[in-house]
């Protein structure tokens, strides 16, 4: 009887009604938005290294650690020698570890020099591949290997020509010695997206003539001559690390933390993505915060809508209180419609966000590199639902009472 009632009465005020339901579904669009990018966020934050245990570099912090060698976001303190780096993959417990040097750079982008076993034990997204979109893998020692957005940017193609630049934002560069573009990988939605990836041993090329940031006045070797020298590195910059079974991983990583040769530090990258977000936390909480707030100001905004609905419904209100509705009829009704839009608001923004979701989630992940996923409802989200159904009841119940006290007499008044 009350739903039927609470449901005719919303469609005789469908304009209104239909503006309100628009609002929360809006809102509550935005806070599902916002918890699907923030979760989408940290799940490729994790995804952007998958399959290594650890990440080696010298003694910083574990944050500082990670952003540089797998974000490429700031730099190192030191290097890690060559000697410790053998001796680290010389341990039994070493399944593979990739040696990474940073520190040059081609337009803004980072130049990373690796070995081959980087293009074979780099994983991400719950352990994908690299994969070549155009060309090959380094072959010689000045190819070059780039990022999807680096080529799409940049504008290269198999073939160009890259002039590396001495360190990062520098106006210096190895024009003597350029790279050729070898391959171009395809778009995987991590920093190796903005990376120029070269041979380990084309780093210590092109710095043969280089003493303590700038070249040797007079000296430039020939590329013959630099083909045939011992271009083994004095240090790198990281490595990533496999071990032979998880449950080494801990008494590696202690090993390399204690090793006495030189400080260096081994950190989990779950671990330490884990402390990252610890610090960004406060950032996340606020977002969801004003997401929640634009939830509330929606539904103060349906319970403003039917507070002044009442005076056009003082008639309706009259005759229901004379034909013997009772205190729980005329609540019922109003609590009833206002769940009824709050439902449907709830319902509508999450098909709003799946719709979006299906559309430009391709766009996302090519533009920011977020991949996210199209799953079913989490408990979260359903719990999101019911809380604003819940709380589209609460801010009915002024509205509805002071509809209970209005007087027949006040009611079937004709006003002049």
């Amino acid at each position: 009887m009350i739903a039927r009632l609470a449901i005719a009465s919303l469609f005789a005020r469908a304009l209104t009604v239909g503006m309100t339901i628009l609002a929360i579904a809006l809102s509550v669009a935005l806070y599902l938005g916002v918890e699907k990018i923030r979760t989408g966020a940290k799940a490729s934050f994790a995804d952007t290294i998958s399959g290594t245990d650890l990440i080696v570099g010298a003694r910083s912090g574990s944050v500082q650690l990670l952003l540089y060698s797998v974000f490429r976001i700031g730099n190192a303190t030191n290097n890690v020698t060559w000697e410790s780096y053998q001796d680290i993959a010389a341990r039994p417990e070493v399944e593979w570890i990739v040696p990474i040097s940073l520190g040059d750079s081609h337009r803004q982008f980072r130049v990373m020099g690796t070995t081959p076993a980087f293009f074979e034990h780099y994983r991400y997204r719950r352990g994908q591949n690299l994969l070549v979109e155009d060309g090959a893998l380094i072959a010689d020692l000045f190819d070059a290997v780039i990022g999807a957005d680096v080529a799409e940017t940049l504008g290269y193609a198999v073939g160009d020509p890259i002039v590396v630049a001495h360190g990062i934002a520098s106006f210096t560069e190895h024009d003597d010695l350029p790279f050729r573009v070898a391959g171009v990988l395809e778009k995987t939605g991590t920093p190796v997206d903005r990376t120029v990836i070269v041979s380990i041993e084309a780093i210590e090329a092109i710095h043969v003539d280089w003493r303590r940031g700038a070249r040797i006045p007079g000296q430039s070797t020939p590329e013959a001559v630099l083909r045939d020298m011992d271009l083994t590195p004095q240090a790198i910059t990281a490595a990533l690390v496999g071990v032979q079974s998880p449950l080494q991983t801990f008494a590696l990583q202690r090993a390399i933390n204690e090793y006495r040769e030189e400080p260096l530090l081994a950190i989990l990258p779950g671990v330490a993505l884990q402390e990252l977000w610890g610090i960004v936390g406060i950032a996340e909480t606020a977002l969801v915060a004003i997401s929640a707030m634009v939830v509330l100001t929606a539904l103060i905004g349906m319970m403003a809508t039917l507070f002044s609905s009442l005076n056009e419904r003082r008639r309706e209100m009259a005759i229901l209180r004379a034909v013997g509705a009772g205190p729980g009829t005329i609540l019922g009704l109003l609590v009833t419609e206002a769940m009824l839009m709050a439902a449907s608001g709830a319902v509508l923004g999450m098909a709003i966000v799946y719709a979006v979701l299906g559309v430009a989630r391709a766009q996302i992940d090519s533009a920011f590199g977020l991949w996210l996923p199209i799953d079913p409802p989490t408990l979260q989200e359903l719990w999101v639902v019911l809380a604003v159904l819940g709380a589209g009841g609460i801010v009915s119940l002024l509205p509805a009472i002071r509809a209970y006290r209005m007087s027949v007499a006040d009611g079937m008044m004709v006003r002049s």
